[in-house]
């Protein structure tokens, strides 16, 4: 079990981290959200070894980790961090920085590991081509595979995916995840990309201005944000109050997600002036404008701007979000 108690932490007088807790067991997913600043990449840092703590403490499985003035060479031997710099050799080959942590007393079974960490992230096709000569996303990829060749106990993420195309993203995440729970690999990821965060995580955990704000379940934080700050973080969200929604609502505002509200073929209390339209593929992401401001609702069709419209939306998440 990873354990992070009381953790705080200062860059010379700015505080970074505030008071920070919490565990997590072997095979878990984690992802840190939360804007840039906040504290994520330091806290990865923090857990590794890289930085020295001067309050609270942190263990991975009773033994306390420790930081650069206990260890000569500074990181946790049971942990991985990928950091989003990769540290490659950039005059190496794929293949190299690959096996660079893998014995060569069995040339065989090294072999069959770079062999397999490659596949997985799909590079086996230059595996003989210098890193120098990778695109960003391939170079990100190699990284991948190499703080992976060791298998850790602990991998620590800092934006895996964040220089990686769409086309190669989806199969790596599925892929680099599930090796992950085969494995028993406890993995924390700091991520933007909240399909990270959703579609991979076993515990999401929210931080805002170097504190926990929200520690919960994807299902639990998404359907019930409770503050438009973690909406935020999942995309484009309204907040509209309740009056509009229903006349049996109390006057309180209510985070609503675009795809939750509906074109109603009936007058409701929300009535909408449409003022723009962005194409999304499978459907449109109309703005538009109500008594309070502006309001964002999906739509199959697009709609000819200046059209009005009604919305209206599910009375059992209007219910769930007002408590």
């Amino acid at each position: 079990m990873l354990e992070v108690s009381q953790v705080s932490f200062k860059y010379d007088s700015k505080k970074v981290l505030d008071n920070i807790n919490f565990t997590a067991n072997k095979d878990s997913h984690i992802s840190l959200i939360g804007e840039s600043g906040c504290g994520k990449s330091t806290l990865l840092k923090l857990i590794y070894g890289l930085l020295e703590l001067k309050q609270g403490e942190i263990f991975w499985n009773k033994e306390k980790v420790t930081g650069p003035e206990d260890n000569l060479i500074p990181g946790h031997k049971k942990m991985k961090y990928l950091a989003q710099n990769f540290d490659l050799m950039l005059f190496q080959s794929v293949e190299e920085n690959v096996g660079k942590f893998l014995s060569y007393q069995n040339i065989e079974k090294k072999q069959q590991r770079i062999n397999q960490l490659l596949e997985m992230v799909e590079m086996t096709e230059y595996k003989d081509v210098k890193a120098k000569y990778l695109s960003g996303g391939q170079q990100q990829r190699v990284a991948l595979a190499r703080v992976l060749s060791l298998e850790p106990e602990v991998l620590l993420l800092d934006e895996p995916f964040s220089q990686i195309d769409n086309f190669r993203k989806n199969s790596l995440r599925r892929n680099l995840f599930s090796y992950l729970k085969e494995q028993n690999i406890l993995c924390i990821v700091a991520t933007h990309d909240y399909t990270d965060a959703l579609s991979f995580s076993d515990q999401i955990i929210v931080i805002k201005e170097g504190q926990i704000l929200r520690k919960d379940t994807p299902e639990n934080i998404y359907s019930n944000p409770s503050k438009k700050y973690i909406a935020n973080l999942f995309g484009d969200v309204n907040e509209i109050n309740s009056k509009y929604l229903g006349k049996s609502f109390t006057n309180q505002n209510i985070l609503i997600y675009p795809n939750e509200l509906k074109i109603s073929s009936k007058k409701t209390r929300l009535k909408v002036l449409v003022v723009e339209n962005y194409y999304k593929g499978n459907n449109y992401l109309a703005q538009g404008i109500y008594e309070d401001g502006f309001v964002y609702f999906e739509s199959d069709k697009k709609i000819s701007t200046g059209n009005n419209v009604y919305l209206t939306c599910d009375k059992e998440l209007v219910t769930l979000r007002v408590n």
